[in-house]
This record gives C-alpha cells, sequence and structure tokens, in this order.
C-alpha cells in the first residue's frame, strides 16, 4: 500500500474516532467569543510556551488562570506591560502555566510588548495587516524573529497558526501553506508512514524534511499538509495500536 492510501486510511480512522481526541488539548478553554481580542490572545500568549511538556496539562493550567479573574489580567497585553516582573510572574507560576520562572514570563511580556508596540495592542492586526495570507504572516515572523520569541519557531508557528483557524473566527487566503506541525509524534508518525527513515528522523533538519516531504505528497490532492497533523498526533500518542 503506498503513503498516500494509508494516510487516507488515517484520516479516516481519525474521522471514525477509533484513535480517540474526543478532546484536544487546546479544547480546554473559556469558550469566549472567537472573534474576539481576548479569544486570539488566550490561544496565542500560552503557545510560546508549549515546548518540552504536556499539552493538555498546560492548556488545562491555563484555563485555571483565565479563570481567576485577578490573573486573567495576564492576557491583556496592556495590562501585562503595567505589571511588575514580580506580579506577572508570581500568576504564571502560581497556575503552572510558566515552568521556568525567569525564562518563560519574558517570553510572555515580549510578546505582549510586540502586540502593544507594533500591532496597534491587537494580536488581529497580524493577520489583517498580512491579507490574512499564512505565507505573509510567516515572512512577517521571520522577519521579525526576536519580536516573536518561541512563536517564530518552525514547529510551533504552524501549529499556532492552525489552532487560530481551529478556534478563532481567522480565514487564510492559503491554509494549505500551514506544514504539518513537526513535533515529536507527527515525527515518529512520519516514520511509520514511511514518510522519512530512522535515520532522518535523527537529523538536526528533520522538522524542515518533514514538512517539505508533506507537502510534496499531498500536491495534488484534497489535502493539505495541516489536515494531517491531528491524525498522526493522536496515532503516535495511541503507540500505534491502529493498525494503518
Amino acid at each position: 500500500m503506498d503513503i498516500l492510501s494509508r494516510v487516507y486510511d488515517l484520516i479516516t480512522a481519525y474521522r471514525n474516532g477509533l484513535l480517540g481526541g474526543e478532546k484536544m488539548p487546546e479544547d480546554e478553554n473559556p469558550n469566549l467569543e472567537r472573534s474576539s481580542k481576548e479569544n486570539y490572545m488566550y490561544f496565542t500568549l500560552p503557545m510560546a510556551l508549549n515546548y518540552q511538556r504536556n499539552s493538555y496539562t498546560l492548556w488545562e493550567c491555563t484555563n485555571k488562570m483565565y479563570s481567576d479573574n485577578n490573573a486573567r489580567a495576564v492576557f491583556d497585553s496592556k495590562s501585562v506591560l503595567k505589571m511588575s516582573d514580580d506580579e506577572l510572574r508570581e500568576y504564571l507560576i502560581k497556575y503552572r502555566v510558566a515552568l521556568q520562572p525567569n525564562k518563560q514570563p519574558i517570553i510572555w511580556r515580549k510578546i505582549c510588548e510586540t502586540v502593544e508596540d507594533k500591532l496597534g495592542g491587537d494580536i488581529r492586526n497580524l493577520f489583517a495587516m498580512n491579507g490574512y495570507s499564512v505565507s505573509a504572516v510567516k515572512e512577517y515572523i521571520a522577519k521579525n524573529k526576536k519580536n516573536f520569541p518561541y512563536l517564530g519557531g518552525n514547529k510551533i508557528c504552524n501549529y499556532w497558526l492552525y489552532v487560530m483557524e481551529q478556534y478563532t473566527d481567522v480565514e487564510f487566503t492559503d491554509r494549505e501553506n500551514i506544514t504539518v506541525a513537526p513535533d515529536t509524534h507527527v515525527v515518529q508518525a512520519s516514520v511509520k508512514l514511511g514518510v522519512i527513515s530512522e535515520n532522518e528522523a535523527k537529523l538536526s533538519n528533520v522538522q524542515i524534511l518533514v514538512a517539505e516531504r508533506w507537502k510534496e505528497i499531498l500536491k495534488d490532492t484534497d489535502l493539505v499538509p495541516i489536515d494531517v497533523h491531528t491524525p498522526m498526533w493522536l496515532w503516535s500518542r495511541g503507540k500505534f495500536t491502529v493498525d494503518i
């Protein structure tokens, strides 16, 4: 069976609920108005801290922090810039949204500074000023990477754009340019499907390699790369118990 046939089988298994995923990590949220600035910020700031940790735990902690009326101010960029470093750190550490007490509050504050100073106080302007184009947004972030710590990384940036598409009202003109977000699970699933070899999975540029391979494989199909992200992530997380 060729790779593409297996990909369609994997997506069918996902749609039939065989891979789990009834609840994804980001489903842990306060159900804000999809179009609101608050909703966009809710799904942006924690994403920059989503590395080397359990995603489900991160979003559970994030939702608990948002439910605290006082702590909720950390999701507002203007309020964050008025806070002392100690106050911001206290909220983020209290709810375990930040696990690194020095580094991660700085990341959070820096993104808030970017929103206030570069985007007119509204993260939604990032998309509007780039014509709702994935390619243009990624190019803008790449050129201003220091203003988007971690959010500008290849893996997190693409997954963030996917989450934006799923949980806000943004509509991209070129969603096919959201590549798979090659975290550990996606890399492992790509090996299992024969998209990359086990040796290639050990390369330092494996994230770029995986993204390029999926773009090529899905060219001229009815799928775009990010469509296969969640099925692969769940399949790997479930230790490939479903035979594909």
